[in-house]
């Protein structure tokens, strides 16, 4: 009999062990060269695995296991005969005008109709990276689907299928009333990592917060001029996190304290910004890192943030794009925040929070107006970063984006710039 054996790839040269988070096959199922079998979680990202032959499989650890790297995580019988049905053949489908309102009723049907009820598992109804990113695209509701995969998870496969049975994109999940039901989930790798993180933040860190509100209406009004002009021709939006992303650059290099980091009793200054962008994702928060943000354009930040953040979603972003940043943005008000003190993103020293934009009176040359403010908050480690420093370098945030013309002449007005000043 040959085996193949598959074993657990590195995600990272500091990741010894990782979690089997879910099995997307069943022990003795005839795999293929290249089909996803395993979800692994590490400190650090989500990974599929792979099979790399063709054959039986045979599960070495379940669901749950922690394994080291390099470890077998299964083998594959090569000699296995393919079954009869792995690969059923296509069937003619033949199309049936139905009436609309018979079509609308069997539509409602197929999407109201209960799922099996799945086995008791911290994967039920839960969609793996990939039906995650087609549910999303294409608004279905995870209670619609009927979850096929080990556990109850939802695959890709069950999300295609009931998009082509159809489903009615007005049906809402309801809760239960009534119940007292609790339920225990054991914590990733990834969310212990955090957690182990942001204690160790709080408790080795000098941290301190510091405040300031901008005025959003100039940014607001360049972007609604000439977004549809900036999307055209470099096909990407034009957001907000470009502007922040920019404003910051420019104050790290008036401020460089901001972006340095404690090394034992040393003090590593950086002469770039590499900006980690807080992420959500499935599985927890993520930062990944945009390099050398100072050298980039507004269109050249928007594309990188996204092409980040997209990886993040799925499920593909890597160790080596998680690491090394020396300052960290995150934007809360994405979720309707107002006003939060962020915690660092070790080793940095400092961190930048947004928040949601509200419209708010304000006093403007002696007028009450009204004007579209956000709080912005900076999370700083007082023992490298005096509070002069810290108030200065939000104060210089403030202005450029209030004033995205300073943008172009590294924090100064045109007139200034023109007057040598």
């Amino acid at each position: 009999m040959a085996q193949q054996e598959i074993k657990i790839p590195s995600p990272g040269e500091s990741i010894s062990e990782v979690v089997i988070a879910n099995w997307l096959v069943k022990d003795g199922d005839y795999v293929t060269n290249g089909q996803v079998i395993a979800e692994i979680d590490s400190d650090k990202a989500t990974l599929e695995l792979s099979a790399e032959a063709d054959g039986a499989i045979k599960l070495m650890a379940a669901v749950g296991d922690t394994v080291a790297v390099g470890s077998i995580a299964c083998t594959i019988d090569t000699s296995a005969a393919k079954p009869a049905n792995a690969e059923p053949e296509k069937e003619t489908v033949t199309v049936e005008k139905v009436a609309p309102a018979k079509e609308a009723a069997s539509v409602k049907e197929a999407a109201t109709a209960p799922n099996p009820t799945p086995a008791k598992s911290y994967a039920a109804g839960f969609p793996s990276p990939s039906a995650a990113k087609l549910m999303t695209e294409n608004g279905v509701a995870a209670a619609q689907i009927n979850a096929t995969g080990i556990g109850g998870r939802i695959t890709k496969g069950d999300v295609l299928s009931t998009m082509a049975g159809g489903f009615d994109k007005t049906v809402i999940p309801q809760h239960p009333a009534g119940t007292r039901d609790v339920r225990r989930e054991k914590m990733t790798s990834l969310r212990k990592k955090i957690a182990e993180r942001l204690v160790s933040v709080k408790n080795t860190t000098a941290m301190l917060t510091t405040f300031n509100e901008v005025n959003m209406k100039p940014i607001m009004d360049l972007r609604a001029k000439h977004k549809d002009l900036f999307k055209e021709k470099h096909g990407v939006g034009l957001g907000f996190m470009s502007f922040f992303t920019k404003a910051v650059c420019e104050a790290l290099y008036h401020f460089p304290a901001v972006n340095a980091q404690i090394d034992g009793t040393d003090i590593i200054f950086h002469d770039y910004c590499d900006i980690g962008v807080a992420v959500s994702s499935p599985k927890g928060l993520m930062v990944p890192v945009l390099r050398n943000a100072e050298t980039k354009s507004l269109a050249d930040i928007e594309k990188g943030i996204g092409e980040l953040a997209k990886k993040v979603r799925d499920g593909k972003i890597t160790v080596d794009e998680m690491q090394g940043g020396t300052f960290t943005i995150t934007n809360g008000g994405v979720f309707g925040s107002m006003l939060s003190t962020p915690i660092i993103n070790p080793p940095q020293s400092a961190i930048l929070g947004m928040h949601n934009i509200v419209e708010r009176p304000v006093a403007v040359n002696g007028q009450v107006v009204i004007r579209p403010i956000m709080y912005v908050a900076l999370s700083y480690d007082h023992r490298i970063i005096d509070g002069k420093e810290s108030v200065s370098f939000l104060v210089k945030v403030k202005d450029m984006l209030e004033n995205p013309e300073r943008l172009l002449f590294s924090g100064k007005s045109a007139e200034e710039v023109l007057l040598g000043l």
